[in-house]
């Protein structure tokens, strides 16, 4: 493993590692439907900080999580500490076409969008601003999701199989999908890769 891989990975386990034992709290959704293995959710809004980095999703969270910790373990305003939530959202964000007037089109790059949800009870008027100017705060609207759930480890291999299946099922249960895939992991990297609780959500058209 490379040493700054190593270092990354050291860092985001010491991070979590005293939370380990404690309950961790999700976002509010309500279960719609079950169909072969999959949910359709209805979430209630919630506030996440986020960042973007342009980067491959194999480092995007190695990468975001310092930043992220960061924030929640008191680099903010105030010195704030918040309880760590889960799960860990990571999702490509796509390139999006700038508009001016007279009409014209050019593309600004994307990245990957890394999240951490913030306590229930957290508004953007009372979540305590961050230091460094690549955390973003934004409110999550009230949103339908289906969502399946998976262990196993965080390749790329394993993401793309479950994602393909989500997408089948989907469309095999008539629901249709939009917008970027969501991977969400709700256990830090030193949980064995047969415990970890990973899920893949895709929004509702």
């Amino acid at each position: 493993m490379p040493p700054t891989l190593l270092r990354r990975l050291l860092a985001w386990t010491l991070a979590i590692l005293p939370l380990a034992g404690h309950a961790i709290e999700e976002p509010d959704y309500e279960i719609l439907r079950t169909f072969d293995g999959v949910e359709l959710r209805q979430y209630a809004p919630y506030v996440v900080a986020e960042v973007v980095l342009d980067t491959t999703a194999e480092e995007a969270g190695n990468l975001a999580f310092p930043i992220l910790a960061g924030y929640i373990f008191g680099k903010n305003k105030g010195d704030t500490k918040l309880a760590m939530t889960a799960p860990v959202t990571q999702s490509a964000v796509p390139v999006k076409m700038a508009m001016t007037a007279p009409v014209t089109q050019s593309a600004s790059a994307g990245g990957m969008q890394v999240q951490f949800v913030l306590p229930k009870g957290t508004t953007l008027a009372s979540a305590p601003q961050p230091l460094d100017p690549r955390v973003r705060l934004r409110l999550v609207p009230a949103s339908q999701w289906v969502a399946l759930r998976y262990s196993g480890t965080w390749s790329q291999a394993n993401y793309d199989e479950h994602l393909a299946l989500l997408k089948a099922r989907a469309a095999n249960a008539g629901i249709a999908t939009q917008g970027e895939p969501v991977l969400a992991r709700y256990n830090a990297p030193f949980t064995p890769w047969f415990l970890r609780r990973n899920e893949i959500w895709l929004a509702v058209r």
